[in-house]
């Protein structure tokens, strides 16, 4: 039933979305897209109809409630939210199409032919949502599954201290006794940063790719999610909104690094993510490992900061005499794809002692 959906030029896929609403009342993940893609408001609503290209939601959701399924509740809630809409905005044809399954994501998302066409497929760009309960649903075949999905980035929940507080479980124990990991007990904050090694372990050295990750506490429990993707784009975009929240590491909303707090005494230094970063970048740099631009910037991605953290890296050492740049004298650090080798905006560099 899925072919049709192929015609799409972009597909997202949020395979626990719910019934639309949380218990409160409050937009769950299928209506936070959905207003953010549609509407008069919405920048997205116009220009993609302006493109003639298309985009197609995917809402899965199998568990049920008390009442009735929340696949039922999820139908209607994202009918009214459509109809509406339309009816608020005039519009007699939406430019997006929603499509709702009941698919059980256990049994299912490792063995259903529709979810490996769609992954597979190579004409189209996917957005994949997984907002697990806990953290048992995403093991290391899905994660492995999704990353090497063509044109497809990723976004996954987890509930990260709940792996130690549940540490006999057995996905709890993968995570742990596979990766060889450990958690400090007086760091709770930290169990988040330790699970994505796990998951970094299983990339292939040889594979480029972005993972990223966020920290979030909420009372006593921390929660975290991953975000991951083979395009230096998507990894820039997810870092701004990061550093935008998190401005001294782009990693939690609760200061995990202990780094320098703004209007303190320390204010004016570098925190301690940012001059990390530089002195691994400046010691690449020197030994040769990063020789132009474009290694550069995709490595300051690759430590999860901005890639204008490279170029302030740079301006440094040239202005100590230590490198300077031979080609274009472009310090550009944003649309890392669109620079191109011996092209406007690529240097290599030289060392000078």
């Amino acid at each position: 039933m899925f072919i049709k959906l192929f015609g799409a030029n972009y597909i997202y896929y949020d395979f626990f979305a719910g019934s639309g609403y949380d218990a409160d009342g409050a937009p769950g993940s299928p209506i936070i897209l959905l207003e953010e893609a549609m509407g008069e408001k919405s920048k997205h609503c116009n220009s993609i109809k302006n493109s003639g290209k298309a985009v197609t939601f995917i809402f899965n959701e199998h568990e049920p409630t008390k009442r009735q399924s929340k696949f039922e509740e999820l139908k209607i809630n994202i009918e009214k939210h459509t109809r509406k809409c339309k009816e608020d905005n005039n519009c007699a044809h939406c430019c997006f199409k929603t499509n709702i399954t009941n698919m059980d994501f256990g049994k299912e998302f490792k063995t259903d032919i529709n979810i490996k066409a769609i992954l597979n497929n190579t004409n189209n760009g996917k957005f994949v949502i997984l907002d697990q309960y806990g953290f048992t649903q995403v093991d290391a075949e899905v994660f492995t599954t999704l990353v090497n999905a063509p044109r497809t980035d990723f976004i996954f929940f987890i509930s990260s201290s709940f792996l130690k507080r549940f540490e006999e479980h057995p996905v709890s124990k993968k995570f742990i006794g596979d990766g060889n990991l450990s958690f400090d007990e007086s760091k709770p904050e930290e169990c988040h940063q330790i699970i994505v090694k796990y998951f970094e372990s299983i990339i292939p050295s040889n594979k480029e790719y972005y993972l990223n990750h966020f920290t979030i506490k909420k009372g006593g429990n921390y929660y975290g999610l991953i975000f991951g993707t083979a395009h230096t784009l998507g990894m820039e975009k997810f870092q701004r909104v990061c550093w935008n929240i998190d401005p001294r590491a782009g990693e939690s909303n609760c200061n995990i690094q202990n780094d320098f707090e703004a209007n303190t005494l320390f204010g004016q230094l570098e925190t301690n993510k940012i001059h990390g970063v530089k002195e691994q970048l400046t010691k690449e740099i020197l030994s040769g490992n990063i020789k132009d631009n474009i290694k550069g910037l995709k490595r300051a991605l690759s430590l999860r900061c901005l890639p204008s953290i490279f170029t302030e890296t740079i301006k440094d050492l040239e202005k100590k005499k230590i490198i300077e740049r031979l080609g274009c004298k472009s310090y550009r650090s944003t649309d890392i794809h669109r620079i191109k080798e011996n092209q406007a905006d690529y240097y290599k560099i030289n060392i000078l002692r």
